[in-house]
Parts: C-alpha cells; sequence; structure tokens
C-alpha cells in the first residue's frame, strides 16, 4: 500500500508563501492584462450579433424582392388578359357582352394597380432596408477594427509573459501538493476576499501586513515557532513570520 508523505506545519506554511508569492506573480500578469480578454469577447459577441443582424435584413430583402417578382407576373398576366378582352370586345353582338367585357377589363385594371402599389410599398420598404443593412455593415467594419487593435495588444502581452505564466502556473501546482486541502480551500477563500489577493502575509513591525493589525508578543512568538497554522484575529488572513516570508523566493 503507498505511503501517503506527511508535511510538518513549517513545510505547509513555507509551500503556502511559495503559493502566494507564485500567485501574485500571477495577479500582476492578470492586471497587466487588464480588462483586455473580457473586452476581446464582448467584441466578438458584439460582432457576431451584428453578422445576425445583417443576415436577417438580407433574408427580408430577399423576400420582398420575391413579393415583388410575384407581384409583376400578376401585373404580367392581367395586361395580357387586357388585351385579350380589348380584342374580344371588337367582337361583341350585344351591350351585355361588352359591359361584361368592360367590366372583366376594369377588374384586371384594378388589379394592375394593385400589384404596383404593392410593389412601390415593397421599393420603399427595401430603400429603408438598405440603410439599416448599410448601418449594420459599419457598425461591423468598426467594430471589428477596433477588436483587431485590442486582439493585437492582448497578443503582445501574452506573447511576452506566457511562458512566464505557464512557469508560474506549473510552481503554484507543485506547491499546492504540499499544501493541506482544508488550509487551501482557506487560503483560496480569503484570496478572493481581498482584491490584492493576499492571503497570506507577514508580521511586520508588530503588525499584520494585510491590515496593519496589532500582533501581540505571545502571539508573534507562536509564529515564529512555526508549530501551527495562525491566522489574524481582524482580517482571517495567515501570519507567517517575516523571515519565511523572505527566505522563499520565485524565480
Amino acid at each position: 500500500m503507498a505511503t501517503v508523505k506527511e508535511y510538518s506545519v513549517e513545510e505547509k506554511l513555507t509551500a503556502l508563501v511559495s503559493l502566494q508569492k507564485v500567485d501574485s506573480k500571477l495577479d500582476e500578469i492578470r492586471i497587466l492584462k487588464g480588462e483586455l480578454p473580457m473586452e476581446v469577447a464582448d467584441l466578438e459577441d458584439e460582432i457576431q450579433g451584428l453578422h445576425a443582424r445583417q443576415m436577417r435584413v438580407e433574408e427580408e430583402v430577399n423576400g420582398i424582392n420575391d413579393f415583388i417578382e410575384q407581384k409583376k407576373t400578376i401585373i404580367k398576366d392581367a395586361q395580357e388578359l387586357i388585351k385579350k378582352y380589348e380584342k374580344q370586345s371588337e367582337n361583341v353582338k350585344n351591350n351585355r357582352e361588352f359591359e361584361a367585357i368592360n367590366k372583366e377589363i376594369e377588374m384586371q385594371q384594378l388589379e394592375v394597380k394593385l400589384a404596383e402599389k404593392h410593389i412601390k410599398d415593397a421599393n420603399e420598404e427595401i430603400a429603408e432596408k438598405a440603410i439599416a443593412l448599410d448601418r449594420a455593415k459599419k457598425a461591423i467594419a468598426s467594430k471589428e477594427s477596433v477588436l483587431n487593435g485590442k486582439k493585437g495588444e492582448l497578443e503582445k502581452i501574452i506573447g511576452a509573459t506566457e511562458k512566464e505564466e505557464q512557469e508560474y502556473q506549473k510552481q503554484a501546482e507543485e506547491a499546492r501538493q504540499h499544501v493541506d486541502p482544508r488550509l487551501l480551500a482557506s487560503y483560496e477563500k480569503i484570496r478572493k476576499n481581498y482584491r490584492n489577493g493576499l492571503a497570506v502575509v507577514p508580521v511586520e513591525r508588530d503588525a499584520c501586513g494585510g491590515c496593519f493589525y496589532s500582533i501581540p508578543p505571545q502571539k508573534q512568538s507562536e509564529i515564529k515557532q512555526r508549530k501551527k497554522v495562525m491566522v489574524c484575529e481582524n482580517c482571517g488572513r495567515v501570519l507567517v513570520d517575516s523571515d519565511l516570508m523572505n527566505s522563499v523566493e520565485v524565480k
């Protein structure tokens, strides 16, 4: 059966200090990137939405053009019927036939006028859609220009820090292996509570290095002994002596 190595409190604290220093280095890289990753993601989503809007408008224009073609066919058919009825009217035998043919001609003429009105309205709608389409295309071009600039900035930062970031992440993972899971969970929770991400701090000038709360001499003595994990009563950060904090180096 495999044996699990037990680490002393001092080894756990050393690993925790190492983890804190590495995480602080990673935090510096994230600060360097700033809001760029989020801005890039937001712009990509926005551009995707604009492309979807452009496609919808183009589909609507295609539908209107199909509608216009249908109305043009109706006009053509009506005009052919009008010609047919006009020719028939030349050979009518009585007023009744003449009135019936005229009525058919009038109906087809109304069909033509109605179809022409529909075409006119449809063309006006296409003109409005063309304006909307032009705006969407300009918005896409503008957003893509900004996106390319943001991506360029981010790629430069990633290019300059990628190797370093990967090394720090490797070191952080190694340090985590030496920390008790419950202590590690507390560490992660404390880090999230503070903007500077400091969960492990040294005692400096008789005070907590995180919140500057005064630490009693007896507690300072216990912290230096490194026999148990001590936390600040005020902010909850893990406290270590300055010698331990300074002895751990991150490369």
